[in-house]
């Protein structure tokens, strides 16, 4: 084995205490302390994420200028820096630092990075301590390795148990969901998605900036689980209550394997943390791939792991006169016990293969020559493309490095970013992209590769950060459904733990996130919401909104009359509005003006007493409106009740009134003929018509009247409203059935291809008698009949209906022609008794016509 280094000797015999035991023991919190209360110090980490997390750490304690970050892809180094954070392969072990750690020192039985682990366990010195944490399963080793270390073993301060297996569904909040491939980590997250809210995603591939962000949704509580690779083994400090293993078995680069107990318990290990008890288990079933067996259970829980009998080692100062010395110091085998040669690295294989190119064989002569080399091989695959593919993008970097100013073109390598500044594509293809950019900021940050180093390494920076933005956007889109998050959250707490918004336009947050609407007292489901989110949200919405409903009430029972309207649409039932949305609805009661009001369905979730004052409060604004609208049927009504008013008058109020105060004189013959002339007076002083058509009160012809009298007879018959005539109109076409019906409720008569409305009916049939009281003609070419716009079949059959027969009229000569001068209808009188017929049209009589025959038989049975 080669000499320690020469610069770090001197630091050999100073203090050296390994910190050895499970998760959970605070060794890296301890470290940090130590590294803080030296004059400087340097700390070295598996991951660029925990090398990242702890230097924020120390940056907080020391402040920025103090500390710096050194990673392959990254270079935070100030001037004055004095504090350290770095990852294990970019640690300076030939630095002069007064603190020196190495974390997780057992990954020195990693095959493919241990040997990076053992040589600075061997080599990294710090001049007053040197601190070395890890697994208690690697003590041996250290203590064979390090003479003068003095080992601590330190208790976890938590209790770690087994809690079994745990279908998805089932899995407690603050969950961590362990799993090996990318293809399983997303079907995780997407099932969380779908049932529990949804999930963070931590993987190792991904920048700090991505992980950092989707680590504080889980930190802040936006969602309760996260998913992750095994990365989070690696002394990732995250409140997690529970660990569960997706599965048991991982792919290691060159074979799928079960994971080591030691594995298992560095995972596990990350529930609990501080003094907070944790548990684990696996996703599913207790068989399959995740099952754990009772012996691997019982050694998780009393962190008893097979003890590692060797560590990997590689020379780490290989010779470098040539290639094939510094190919056979790399193949050297160890001459200790405790090691073993380590398997061919991806460094060592890009080497090999570039060893058989006649380019490289040709420049790399010498030892500059050959070290840069060899530094050029030492780049990373990031996007895992193989050693071949690997192998010829290091090529293509070292023909620059070997030829001319020794510098990678600044185009060739502004044009390899430009080709990556996109945030278009899926997450696979950003991931991608994203580590593309890590090879460029690890290029970025050798020192003597780019002429500009300073500036492409802030380009590479910010083509990260964009990328890693978006990344994360990503991520959240596909596997955060943050509004069933945020219902679940909360789910059998109290239901004023979460803050509910209502907007002005009625949307409902809940927590920030919209939920639906409240249109008055109903709660309507967000429309985009996914089919099995809908019954969570009226949960949600019921749960949550009860407070605000009783506030809304007090709202309705304090407002003016002015806030309600009467809703009635053709079809529907007629219902209140409040603020334009439905309260309550109309159905029979004992009386036609006496109708029940049934509160709207949303109503119903308040309490009995506030339903009672609504619909008092409801029932006090119908009132109004009748007297408004409905005083002569009122009055009607309390005629009827009068015990003053003669027994059959009232008996014809009542009748009257409950056809809704209009009604045909057909219908009204039997008691109008019990009436005498006084009586009847006492009608017409009740402001009551009498016609010869129909029998009615003027006052309920008006539009609001109309309005009022179909909804109370709607709710009587229990069917949707009648389309009522427009506003002012006193002549329609006849419609439908629905039409002509909804015209006769409001006070119109149908008379063939038209409807009149009854007053204007009554008012022509008097000014017929008129005309024949006078001796004169009535035709619908009459002035009047005219303007209405009544057409001739109508006006026939409106004469014909008040008792009306045509008659022969006499004619004069007028300048040679015959004029009609004397009446040419006779009143018979109407019909009794009998239904309504509809008379055939006919021609009005006119002027110079022969009347004798056609008069005899149109007045037949007249």
């Amino acid at each position: 084995m080669p000499d320690i280094d020469p610069v770090m000797a001197s630091f050999v015999r100073s203090p050296v205490t390994a910190v050895l035991g499970p998760t959970n023991t605070g060794k890296t919190h301890l470290a940090v302390e130590r590294l803080c209360a030296h004059s400087s110090g340097m700390m070295g980490f598996p991951l660029r994420l925990l090398a990242r997390e702890v230097y924020d750490r120390v940056v907080a304690l020391k402040g920025k200028d103090s500390v710096a970050l050194v990673t392959g892809e990254e270079k935070i180094v100030p001037p004055g820096a004095r504090y350290f954070l770095c990852t294990a392969e970019s640690m300076p072990v030939s630095g002069d630092y007064a603190f020196v750690a190495l974390d997780e020192v057992q990954i020195g039985a990693d095959p493919e990075r241990g040997h990076v682990f053992t040589d600075r366990l061997l080599h990294a010195r710090g001049r007053e301590e040197t601190m070395i944490l890890g697994s208690s399963a690697v003590a041996p080793l250290v203590r064979a390795l390090v003479p003068d270390v003095e080992i601590i073993g330190r208790p976890r301060f938590s209790t770690l148990s087994y809690a079994g297996a745990k279908k998805l569904s089932r899995l407690p909040r603050r969950s961590a969901i362990v799993a090996f491939s990318v293809e399983e980590v997303y079907a995780v997250a997407e099932m969380l998605r779908r049932f529990r809210g949804g999930a963070a995603v931590v993987m190792g591939a991904l920048s700090p900036r991505t992980r950092n962000a989707q680590v504080r949704m889980f930190m802040d509580g936006e969602v309760d689980y996260l998913v992750a690779t095994d990365a989070i083994g690696m002394g990732l400090n995250l409140d997690v209550a529970h660990v569960a293993f997706a599965s048991l078995r991982k792919f290691d680069g060159k074979r799928t394997r079960r994971l080591t107990i030691a594995e298992m318990a560095q995972i596990a290990g990350r529930a609990g943390r501080h003094h907070k008890d944790g548990t684990f288990g696996s996703l599913g079933g207790e068989d399959g791939d995740a099952a754990f067996t009772p012996e691997e259970v019982a050694a998780i829980e009393a962190h008893r792991f097979p003890r590692l009998e060797t560590l990997y080692w590689r020379e780490s100062a290989p010779r470098l006169d040539s290639m094939a010395m510094l190919l056979a110091d790399l193949e050297a085998r160890p001459d200790r016990p405790e090691l073993r040669a380590a398997p061919e690295a991806a460094d060592l294989a890009v080497l090999r293969r570039m060893a058989d190119d006649p380019v490289v064989q040709e420049r790399a002569r010498g030892q500059r020559q050959v070290a840069r080399l060899w530094t050029a091989c030492g780049l990373p695959d990031f996007q895992k493309l193989g050693a071949d593919h690997h192998a010829r993008l290091v090529s293509r970097i070292w023909r620059f490095l070997s030829e001319g100013s020794g510098h990678i073109p600044r185009d060739w390598f502004a044009q390899q970013l430009a080709r990556l500044d996109t945030v278009q594509g899926d997450i696979d293809t950003l991931s991608g992209r994203i580590a593309a950019a890590r090879t460029w900021a690890y290029v970025a940050h050798r020192p003597d590769w780019l002429a500009h180093p300073a500036e492409m390494a802030e380009r590479t920076r910010q083509l990260e950060e964009k990328l890693s933005d978006a990344l994360h956007a990503a991520l959240a889109q596909r596997f955060v459904n943050r509004r069933t998050a945020v219902l679940l959250r909360d789910i059998g707490r109290g239901a004023g733990e979460l803050p509910v918004d209502i907007a002005a336009d009625g949307k409902v947050s809940v927590d920030g996130e919209h939920i639906g609407r409240l249109d008055g007292f109903r709660f309507s489901v967000d429309p985009d919401a996914r089919g099995e989110d809908r019954r969570m949200l009226l949960a949600a919405a019921e749960r949550r909104l009860g407070r605000i409903l009783v506030m809304k009430a007090e709202e309705l029972l304090a407002a003016a009359d002015q806030a309600f309207a009467l809703e009635a649409r053709p079809g529907e039932v007629p219902a209140i509005l409040w603020d334009g949305q439905v309260v309550a609805t109309f159905v029979g009661g004992q009386t036609l003006l006496a109708p029940s009001l049934r509160l709207d369905r949303a109503l119903l979730g308040l309490g009995q007493d506030v339903q009672k004052r609504v619909t008092e409060r409801l029932g006090t604004w119908v009132a109004a409106q009748k007297e408004k609208h409905l005083l002569p049927l009122l009055r009607m009504s309390s005629g009827a009740a009068d015990p003053t008013v003669p027994p059959v008058v009232r008996a014809f109020f009542a009748q009257l009134a409950d056809m809704g105060g209009i009604a045909p004189r057909l219908d009204m013959d039997t008691a109008l003929g019990h009436l005498d002339k006084e009586q009847r007076s006492i009608v017409r002083r009740a402001g009551i018509t009498v016609g010869v058509l129909d029998i009615f009160h003027p006052g309920l012809l008006k539009p609001g009247a109309a309005l009022w009298r179909m909804a109370l007879l709607s709710a009587r018959r229990g069917k949707g409203m009648l389309p009522l005539p427009a506003a002012g109109a006193v002549l329609i076409p006849t419609g439908d059935r629905h039409a002509e019906m909804g015209a006769r409720i409001a006070g119109f008569r149908a008379f063939g291809p038209q409807q009149l409305r009854i007053d204007i009916a009554e008012r022509l049939a008097r000014a017929a008698h008129e005309a024949i009281s006078k001796g004169q003609a009535f035709g619908a070419t009459d002035p009047q009949i005219v303007s209405l716009g009544l057409q001739e079949p109508a006006f026939l059959q409106l004469m014909r209906a008040a008792g009306f027969r045509p008659v022969a009229a006499p004619a004069v000569e007028t300048e040679g022609a015959e004029a009609v001068v004397g009446p040419n209808w006779a009143f018979k009188g109407r019909r009794k008794g009998r239904p309504r017929q509809e008379v055939p049209a006919v021609a009005s009589p006119a002027a110079g016509q022969a009347f004798a025959g056609l008069a005899a038989l149109l007045g037949r049975g007249g």
